[in-house]
């Protein structure tokens, strides 16, 4: 346990803990807060989770695990709201947070960390009033997004922009997923680097393992000598599933005969601008010719979703940007080498030529290459398995949860060092 970090209030405002990472605005954040918490609170360090409640059905608390309670805040209506709209229903949710820490004595809570620009928002307003210091962590930013958008996907707007710059210049402490994000932070937004740690996010190493594929594929209703593509992930032009799909429409068009075991598993639903058209993807498979080598599953428990992985043989995360990766490193931790665009985290989550292959740009036929090399070279495909095992080993949660703590300490100490400056100044 902390010495000092007793009580933690961590704020996520656009996307629930509860939810099933895998569609709607549920990704690897909500993977990364659940599983901090979990395992600081077997620390004993509790942990308040403030989410904006979807459902009227929701109670005001809900124990995720002991010590780890997610408090679902009314601030807006109950229906989904598309992210865009959520700026507008801060003043509310902030106001509700503040409420439910003034039920508790002064300094319930020891520290703040929350989680993509919106939360960092309703932080910067509980940092001053409750007097503790504010841990944020970006998962995405703006300008990343922006220069690296996908063919018909939206800019992220000037409010964003200057949402993450305000946060970024009043949090003690920035959290980056990897060095190539924290660099991101000081070019981009100007943050100090000592206000700057790199941490990476980890993988369960209990639930993603390998294990037998042919047990998995049997479970699955996947042929046991097919050869199997997986995609994981929201379905939104960000994470470029369409890049997949024309490149395995290449395969086939090299080689009619890999029809006849080549399957592609597309596991998640849809998500920001591909909500507008949920069903694209499955027209595109249509238009593309592949009937009978597409199969579209929903999201996933993650049990389910390990199967997943140790039944492919590999697993394709071709997005055109991703703060970390969470996914490719999932895969490789079950034995399933990964092939990927060289973009943001994912060139510290797949080491290249030897967990995996990072591919430049998103052109199909570059994967498609890639994929057909792999294909027809099982022993290469073996020894890039054994080293996706090596190279997930090191990101582990409690490794994470680790290097955390000492951010937290190192926070609070910065903290109190600025108040009695301020106080005698």
């Amino acid at each position: 346990m902390s010495g000092r970090i007793s009580r933690i209030a961590t704020i996520s405002v656009h996307t629930s803990p509860l939810d099933q990472p895998g569609t709607g605005d549920a990704g690897g954040m909500n993977v990364y807060i659940v599983e901090v918490a979990k395992r600081l609170a077997a620390r004993g360090v509790e942990v308040d989770v403030f989410t904006r409640a979807t459902s009227r059905a929701l109670p005001p608390v809900t124990e995720l695990a002991p010590g780890v309670n997610v408090r679902n805040v009314v601030a807006g209506p109950f229906e989904e709201l598309d992210k865009g709209e959520l700026p507008r229903q801060l003043c509310g949710f902030t106001s509700a947070v503040l409420r439910a820490e003034a039920c508790h004595e002064p300094g319930h809570y020891d520290l703040l960390h929350t989680h993509y620009w919106l939360s960092g928002q309703a932080g910067w307003a509980a940092r001053h009033r409750w007097g503790v210091p504010l841990v944020h962590s970006m998962h995405t930013m703006a300008k990343v997004k922006n220069a690296a958008l996908a063919a018909g996907d939206r800019p992220e707007p000037a409010e964003r922009v200057l949402g993450e710059q305000q946060v970024v210049d009043c949090a003690d402490r920035l959290v980056a997923n990897t060095a190539e994000e924290a660099r991101e932070l000081v070019d981009l937004y100007g943050a100090a680097p000592s206000r700057v740690a790199t941490v990476s996010p980890g993988v369960d190493l209990g639930m993603f393992a390998p294990g037998s594929t042919g047990e998995v594929r049997r479970r699955l209703g996947l042929p046991h000598d097919a050869f199997v593509l997986l995609f994981v992930g929201r379905i939104q032009p960000l994470k470029a599933p369409d890049v997949l799909l024309r490149a395995v429409a290449r395969m086939l068009d090299d080689d009619p005969a890999l029809r006849n075991r080549l399957v592609v598993a597309v596991v998640g639903g849809p998500s920001g601008t591909g909500r507008r058209r949920p069903e694209q993807l499955q027209k595109l498979a249509a238009d593309l010719g592949l009937g009978g080598v597409v199969r579209f599953e929903p999201p996933c428990p993650q049990d389910e979703l390990a199967d997943w992985y140790r039944a492919a043989d590999i697993t394709v995360v071709p997005s055109h940007n991703e703060s970390f990766g969470l996914v490719a490193v999932e895969s490789q931790a079950c034995g399933t080498p990964v092939v990927a665009s060289s973009v943001g985290g994912l060139r510290t989550a797949v080491r290249d030529g030897d967990s995996g292959v990072l591919v430049r740009g998103h052109d199909p036929a570059a994967y498609a290459a890639v994929l057909r090399g792999l294909h027809d070279d099982p022993g290469r495909r073996d020894r890039l398995a054994r080293g996706a095992v090596r190279h997930a080993r090191a990101f582990g949660w409690d490794a994470t949860v680790d290097r955390l703590l000492e951010v937290y300490e190192d926070a609070t100490t910065r903290f109190s060092t600025t108040t009695r400056a301020e106080v005698t100044a």
